[in-house]
């Protein structure tokens, strides 16, 4: 997310109450998560492990809770609740906004568009021309829809990303402020959630088409011209590119990688990324031809133990 106006360093600093290492006047563009960071962004650390991710990253400032070196041509703020004071400056940045209509005064509709009735259009939301959004829709605030989308009933656009921080009293949320962007000529089935960016935008390329009951999680970029079939979930950070498919029930966990023109067969169960232009099935999921001759040999076992006696 980039801020209305370049902040100062000192600002932020007093936005959360903490101590900073750099010039007051340090430049403050943005705040972003560790794999979508760009210099002028703020990314938040709080474990040792990720200490040099985060000190290394594009990000030139960085939000940590313990006092380090700071590398040359960045600035550090050093807070004693990172994600807390992430969660601050999230929500001085970009509040909820009550809504005070069904379709809010804020949003942009373009021309030719069909909005059903009972659907909600949050505040600043654009949507483009020629689009056909039915009934019960949501649209969440912030969300970005462009030409010629269909979007059927029940779907939701916008939900909060499912990022949590155990703490002893329970679940901390990580309070998302990105956006839904939906490309043009992109088709929705009914039933689908697809969640906002933390920070950032959860894409769907031009021309991909989602069946029914399909989730996306935060952060997520389908490419264009994909097909996903019902019931498949695709957490958040993940990058499936350009016209690969998806059949039903596919699980994908979070932040990899499906290459360009992959095929992955039903109820596959996706844990690692996988190289484009061939088929997968199985989980964890494979190289099709050889995950069934896997299953093939497994059928025989019977047979060979009862050889065996």
């Amino acid at each position: 997310m980039k801020f209305p106006n370049i902040q100062a360093l000192k600002d932020i600093a007093a936005i959360i109450g903490s101590e900073y290492v750099g010039d007051d006047n340090f430049p403050v563009h943005g705040m972003n998560e560790i794999h979508v960071v760009e210099p002028g962004d703020i990314v938040f650390v709080d474990h040792p492990k990720y200490y040099d991710k985060a000190l290394q990253s594009a990000a030139t400032i960085v939000l940590i809770n313990k006092k380090v070196d700071c590398p040359e041509g960045k600035a550090l703020l050093i807070s004693d609740d990172p994600f807390r004071d992430f969660n601050k400056i999230s929500t001085h940045f970009r509040p909820f906004q009550p809504a005070t209509a069904i379709v809010a005064p804020t949003a942009l509709i373009g021309e030719g568009t069909v909005i059903q009735p009972n659907t909600f259009v949050g505040n600043n939301v654009t949507i483009g021309k020629n689009c056909l959004i039915h009934s019960n829709v949501a649209i969440y605030d912030n969300t970005v829809i462009g030409d010629n989308v269909i979007i059927h009933s029940g779907t939701v656009l916008g939900g909060d990303a499912f990022y949590y921080k155990k703490r002893p009293e329970g679940f901390d949320q990580l309070l998302s402020c990105g956006r839904v962007v939906i490309e043009d000529n992109v088709g929705i089935g009914a039933l689908c959630t697809i969640d906002k960016g933390v920070t950032g935008d959860t894409t769907i390329g031009a021309g991909t088409k989602i069946d029914n009951q399909v989730h996306i999680g935060h952060d997520t970029v389908i490419g264009k011209k994909c097909l996903i079939a019902s019931q498949t979930g695709i957490a958040g950070c993940v990058v499936v590119e350009d016209e690969v498919t998806m059949w039903g029930q596919v699980g994908i966990s979070s932040a990899i990688t499906i290459g360009q023109k992959a095929v992955v067969l039903a109820q596959s169960g996706v844990g690692k990324s996988l190289e484009g232009g061939k088929v997968y099935f199985g989980s964890p999921a494979e190289e099709s031809r050889e995950k069934f001759k896997q299953i093939a040999h497994v059928k025989r076992i019977p047979e060979i133990l009862e050889k065996l006696k």
